[in-house]
């Protein structure tokens, strides 16, 4: 039998139902990475597990008993099911280890002196021994972070789950956090995981469930969800989550606020700052110093030129796609290709591209090394 079982869960509320009809084992040792649109029901659907939420119809066995039974004793069950929020949910008038130290007293019945111990081996686990006298206020969101997850171990739990427990860190402190769930998972802890983060779903999963409208439309392993999903869904949903698209609709864009967020999907990707320095630079030399003179000197006041960058796992296979077929349709004649660039633009473009192609006139697509 598997650890958990979960059997036509549904749930409703009076203007949206975000769980319509999901069924799903996890065994015991399983990492699962639960990914999909904003809005499908991931979290409702752990905060179902652990009877944060109420299901309106459905079963949930958790190690064999039915958390949707109203005879079964939640406050029980709980202690087998950490979890792990994205807003840390700390106590800030509590010392970190006191955080760490309250639910073992209180709920198994440990000594002052076992569960002080206890907190300080896991902070060592998640490297804040340091840190077992400060305040939660003192500490980085990262940190912070990485404390709620030591406190959801300090229950000693079967199953950990965690929800979105990257979503309010930037990159840095991301790193952080998934490097200790990493660790866990490495150990054998049952753990499901609501998350964005898609390396992290590739590289640390067991399994990967793709959720959408309300349903768990896709489950398999990493390889099979990233590489070669069943459902065009979810196909469509890893090509826009390892993509990055910017609309140039005026002849002075905001090339700052472009670097910021192609600087921010790289991190993401954990594809560092050298992809994003050479896709900048091709921007920069193709966009700002070729394509916007061009539409400029022929009166084109809506270049609408839209840039769209792609990068394999691991930052490989990275494709940039330049769309002007809008100048061209303007009625101003050819619009520019690679070819017609100045000297200086093309070598520049030439350093950081293995090649390039015209898929149609006003349509380039550069290979990026």
């Amino acid at each position: 039998m598997s650890l958990i079982e979960i059997s036509h869960l549904r749930k409703e509320y009076p203007n949206v139902t975000p769980l319509k009809d999901v069924n799903a084992t996890v065994d015991e040792g399983e990492v699962i990475s639960i990914i999909g649109p904003s809005g499908t029901g991931k979290s409702t659907l752990i905060r179902c597990l652990n009877r944060l939420e109420t299901p309106t119809s459905g079963e949930i066995l958790v190690d064999g008993v039915n958390m949707c039974d109203p005879a079964t004793d939640l406050s029980k069950m709980r202690q087998k099911m950490g979890m792990v929020f994205q807003n840390y949910a700390l106590f800030g008038h509590k010392l970190v280890v006191e955080n760490l130290m309250m639910a073992p007293m209180d709920l198994l019945g440990l000594s002052k002196q076992e569960a002080y111990d206890q907190a300080l081996d896991l902070l060592d686990k998640v490297g804040l021994r340091d840190k077992a006298l400060s305040w939660p206020h003192e500490l980085s969101g990262g940190q912070r972070q990485r404390v709620a997850i030591a406190r959801g171990l300090a229950m000693r739990p079967k199953i950990l789950l965690f929800d979105e427990p990257t979503s309010a860190l930037d990159p840095q402190m991301v790193s952080e956090v998934l490097s200790v769930i990493t660790g866990l998972a490495e150990q054998g802890l049952t753990m499901l995981v609501v998350t964005h983060e898609m390396r992290f779903a590739r590289d640390a999963s067991s399994r990967v469930f793709y959720m959408d409208r309300g349903e768990l439309w896709e489950a398999g392993p990493p390889e099979q969800i990233f590489e070669h999903p069943v459902r065009q869904e979810t196909h469509d949903f890893i090509f826009r989550v390892r993509s990055w698209e910017w609309d140039v609709d005026t002849l002075a864009p905001d090339f700052h606020a472009m670097e910021a967020s192609l600087v921010a999907y790289c991190q993401r990707q954990f594809m560092g700052r050298h992809a994003a320095n050479a896709c900048l630079l091709i921007v920069e030399e193709a966009v700002g110093n070729q394509l916007l003179p061009y539409a400029r000197a022929h009166g084109v006041t809506d270049p609408n030129i839209h840039v769209t960058f792609y990068a394999g796992e691991g930052g490989v296979d990275m494709v940039m796609d330049v769309d002007c077929r809008t100048v061209l349709s303007a009625g101003v004649g050819e619009a520019p290709g690679v070819h017609d660039m100045d000297q200086l633009s093309l070598s520049l473009i030439t350093a950081h591209c293995e090649r390039w192609e015209l898929l149609e006139p006003g349509l380039v697509r550069l290979y990026v090394r």
